[in-house]
């Protein structure tokens, strides 16, 4: 992504903005080639809190690598439909059309869905506002009690913080979960947020543990998790024995050493799939030597996500592959 577009709209949430737009700043201050733009029908946007914002009254030329953010607004300012005009409804279809991801915080779903983009998606929004959007929708998925959807380069969360979540789940599907991480630490957050787990990757679920030790052991992994990572290499990076580490490892995130990293190079193969790469291809670039494991991996993830909740198997999240990554 070269540029994060805003649209504003009055009486936007100022968290549903200000959110993602830390995230993709600290990116950029990190490196990254993010820019950010902030656009609007008008040129002084009043928002809920009271603090009106600046913005441009154009959009820049977009490409199939820039991502759009609707922010949500107040709904009983301007009701379900919405503040956002036929053009810039037709400027989101027309850059998914054309490859690029569009995303939204909160009631900002509304105008996705009215620019047609949820139908026959999955998608979700602020649990206040599910039943509207459903009713609204009828042809969307609207999922519930989660923090973010991705489906199809169409990305709906559920509003206010879970806006930070989103975005940094965008950081890590084209940068990687370390630079996400390191993100998240700049910010100080709390790594772990509740939601319903496969919405969220593996390093906002497995980092809510309090564990120096298997905190330098997951950074090593999230830099090189495509590389094959000896257990004593990870031991000697925590400071533990090997033994040790696998007990504190799996104590702290439920999984061994080597199941996080196959957690890893599955995700990261899952968005590599999802933007045209072949199984194979996204194998070998992830890190396995062909696309058995991968298959595998993927298959079991698709058993665990369709378990009734509460539900277990001899295994399920605990016990990965005994076959060696790499």
């Amino acid at each position: 992504m070269a540029r994060v577009v805003f649209l504003l709209v009055p009486q936007l949430h100022l968290l549903d903005l200000a959110g993602p737009a830390q995230v993709f700043s600290t990116a950029a201050d990190l490196g990254y080639d993010y820019r950010l733009h902030y656009v609007a029908d008008r040129e002084i946007v009043p928002t809920v809190q009271g603090v009106p914002l600046v913005a441009g009254l154009r959009w820049p030329e977009l490409t199939r690598d820039d991502l759009v953010v609707v922010p949500g607004w107040r709904l009983r300012a301007h009701g379900p439909q919405g503040p956002v005009g036929p053009d810039d409804l037709r400027r989101l279809a027309d850059h998914h059309a054309g490859g690029g991801t569009v995303a939204s915080v909160c009631a900002g779903a509304y105008a996705l869905g009215r620019a047609g983009l949820l139908d026959g998606r999955r998608c979700t929004t602020h649990h206040d506002v599910q039943d509207e959007l459903a009713r609204r929708f009828p042809s969307a998925r609207v999922v519930r009690d989660v923090l973010y959807v991705v489906d199809e380069r169409v990305v709906t969360s559920a509003g206010i913080a879970s806006g930070i979540d989103v975005a940094l789940h965008l950081v890590a599907t084209r940068h990687g979960p370390a630079v996400a991480a390191r993100i998240a630490r700049s910010l100080v957050l709390h790594a772990r947020r509740n939601g319903h787990e496969p919405q969220t990757g593996a390093m906002l679920r497995h980092r809510s543990h309090l564990s120096d030790a298997v905190h330098r052991v997951q950074d090593l992994i999230d830099r090189r998790f495509a590389e094959p990572l000896p257990l004593a290499d990870l031991a000697a990076v925590g400071g533990v024995a090997e033994r040790t580490l696998t007990r504190l490892f799996r104590r702290a995130t439920g999984l061994t050493p080597l199941g996080y990293q196959q957690l890893l190079r599955v995700e990261r193969a899952e968005h590599l799939i999802g933007h045209g790469a072949t199984v194979e291809g996204a194998a070998r670039t992830v890190g396995f030597t062909d696309a058995r494991m991968l298959r595998r991996l993927r298959a079991r993830a698709t058993r665990d996500r369709s378990a009734p909740a509460g539900s277990s198997r001899p295994g399920t999240g605990t016990r990965p592959a005994a076959t060696r990554a790499g």
